[in-house]
This record gives C-alpha cells, structure tokens and sequence, in this order.
C-alpha cells in the first residue's frame, strides 16, 4: 500500500511540473496613453427654475379686407415666401370701378365748368359767389374722385412686409367681408421666446438679462435676451409674459416647444466639460486618474450649463477628471497626462 501511494505522489510531481514548465508567460502591461486632465473642483452657479414657454415671431399680421366683395383670385398657399407689397388676392371690383369711372366723369365735368367759370369772372359776366360756388363743387367732386379710387385699391390685398404665409382661411369664390381673416403671415428671420412666468420669479429679472433657452428640437442651449416684461398678470393665471430675443440659429421655427432656465439663487456644485461624460445605456461615466492609471467611475449628471455638465455625485473635489483622450481608455490602464 505505501509503494503505491508514492508511486501516486511521484506521478503527480511530475505533472506539477510538466504544468510549470508548459505556463504561458506574464502577460505585459499596456501602454500608457496620453491624456488631458482637468482638476475637479466645486464652483458657485446659479440656481435656477425652469418655465416653459414657445418660440414666436416678432412681426405677424392677419390680412383682412377693408371692403366686402367675392375673392376673384387667390395668388398664395400656406408656406409660400412674399415680399412687401407682393399682391396676395384680388376681389370682384366691378361695381366699385363703375363707382370710380362715375365720381371721375364728375370731377372732370366739375373742372371744365370751373375753367369756364373763371372765364367769364374775367369777362365779369358772372359774380364771385358764383365763382367760390363752383370752386366747391369742383373740390367736392375731386375728393369724391379720390375715395373711389381708394376703394378701388383696397380690392387688390398685398402683403405688408416680407414674411411667409402660416395660414390660408379663404380661397377663390368665398366672400370677402371686413373683419373676417383671409390670410396669416409671419417673418420667421425676426423669432423670439414667450414664456409665463409665475409671479414668484418675476421679481428676479429686468430687461436686458440673458437667459438660457433650450428649444426641444434644438441640441445646443441659446441665450435669449429679455426685451418685455409684462407689467399686469394674468387675471387667471397670475403669470406675467416675458419676450426673450433670440438669434434665430438655424433651424429654428416659430411654434416651437422650448424652455428657459430663469436665475433663483446660487448653488455650489462640481461642473466638468460635457465631453468627458461617458454614456452607456443609462449608465454615465467618466475617467479619473489615480497612480497612473485610469480608473472608470459611475456619475450621476444633473443640468447641462454651456458647455459643462453638473456632477451630483461620484466626483469629490481635487480628483483628476479626464476630458479628452478617454474614448480609447479602459479601466486601469496606464496614462501619461499631457499639458
């Protein structure tokens, strides 16, 4: 029995042996990978409050006609670009051009008898009160002349300023009447920022603040410039309309879903540059830098000011955050930190 457990021990040193001999050598180190740093520290910023608001146009109008007549022509669809003064619709102008011809078959009869007048006042055949008397009638039949003409104008409906056409309400046939919309325009080049703000906040702005506006459609943030301040609430709403300017970047449309980030006070928070947060799914991640090495660590982000992005928890201040070179980083790999 002893012969054979040595037998058994002796065989199994050799295989121990033979595994030593057969091992795969030390896998080598990576390299070290070059990469900018950025010390993390905690920095007063305001505090703020978000409103909801959309994005309008500064200059809008409604084309209405200033006479009752039947749309004889439509020359525009909804989205179509005009220019000031470009004819938009025509209505029926017959009965007011018979109007005119009429009023300026007068005042040419009205100034022919005042030519002839003033003859015979030289001749002294005729009085002066007879004169004046004729003088009148000429005025009356001139101005007469004028209002149809203005009338006949208003049958041609042209555009106000350069914009484009957000709405058609009428079309070929339909009765234009006074006060009923034909046409909706608007100039998208000119947009501006509403929002409602409660009367809680509206004591922290003044005209010319520069707000933060996020459009929803839009990716980077925008600053919009207050230009008015409601200065009566809503009855129902106890709100006040703030107007923010905007740029106009490229894009941008009127009717736009959007929000501004309005000033309540400072917080002090750990903001970083956006780019060194990591997105995988809904996990966010960022690089930091200990002994040498780069060492993967979960975040949790909070609002997105410019260019920098809250940190609300996972950094602690004095830590070596990494913020560009991390996209070919791994977990614990060596890093050199450039200048």
């Amino acid at each position: 029995m002893k012969i054979i457990l040595m037998a058994v021990a002796g065989l199994a040193g050799l295989l121990v042996a033979g595994c030593e001999r057969e091992s795969s050598p030390a896998v080598p180190e990576p390299a070290a990978r070059p990469v900018h740093v950025e010390t993390v520290v905690r920095k007063s910023i305001a505090a703020t409050e978000d409103v909801v608001g959309t994005v309008r146009p500064k200059l809008s109008a409604t084309i209405e006609a200033k006479l009752s007549g039947r749309i004889e022509h439509m020359l525009v669809v909804s989205g179509q670009t005009v220019t000031a003064g470009e004819l938009l619709a025509e209505l029926d102008a017959r009965e007011i051009q018979s109007r005119y011809d009429q009023a300026a078959a007068a005042a040419q009869q009205a100034d022919n008898d005042l030519k002839r007048f003033a003859t015979l006042l030289e001749q002294k055949i005729l009085s002066q009160s007879e004169f004046e008397t004729a003088q009148a009638k000429s005025r009356m039949a001139n101005a007469a002349e004028a209002e149809a003409k203005t009338m006949l104008g208003y049958t041609k409906i042209v555009a106000s300023f350069d914009g484009v056409i957000t709405r058609k309400l009428a079309d070929v046939g339909d009765l234009a009447l006074p006060g009923k919309i034909l046409l909706q325009m608007e100039n998208p080049a000119s947009l501006r920022f509403e929002a409602d703000l409660p009367e809680a906040l509206i004591g922290n702005l003044k005209l010319g603040d520069q707000l933060p506006v996020h459009i929803a459609a839009i990716t980077n943030e925008m600053a919009g410039t207050v230009a008015e301040i409601s200065p009566a609430a809503d009855a129902n709403s106890r709100t006040y309309v703030v107007k923010l300017d905007l740029a106009g970047p490229t894009g941008l449309r009127s009717g736009q879903f959007g929000r501004v980030a309005v000033p309540v006070g400072e917080i002090s928070a750990i903001r970083i540059p956006a780019a060194a947060v990591i997105q995988h799914g809904q996990m966010e991640m960022v690089f930091v830098t200990a002994n040498g090495h780069a060492q993967l660590r979960l975040v949790k982000t909070g609002r997105r000011i410019g260019n920098d992005m809250e940190i609300v928890s996972g950094l602690n201040s004095g830590e070596q955050v990494v913020i560009e070179g991390s996209a070919s980083l791994a977990d614990g790999q060596p890093v050199t930190i450039q200048p």
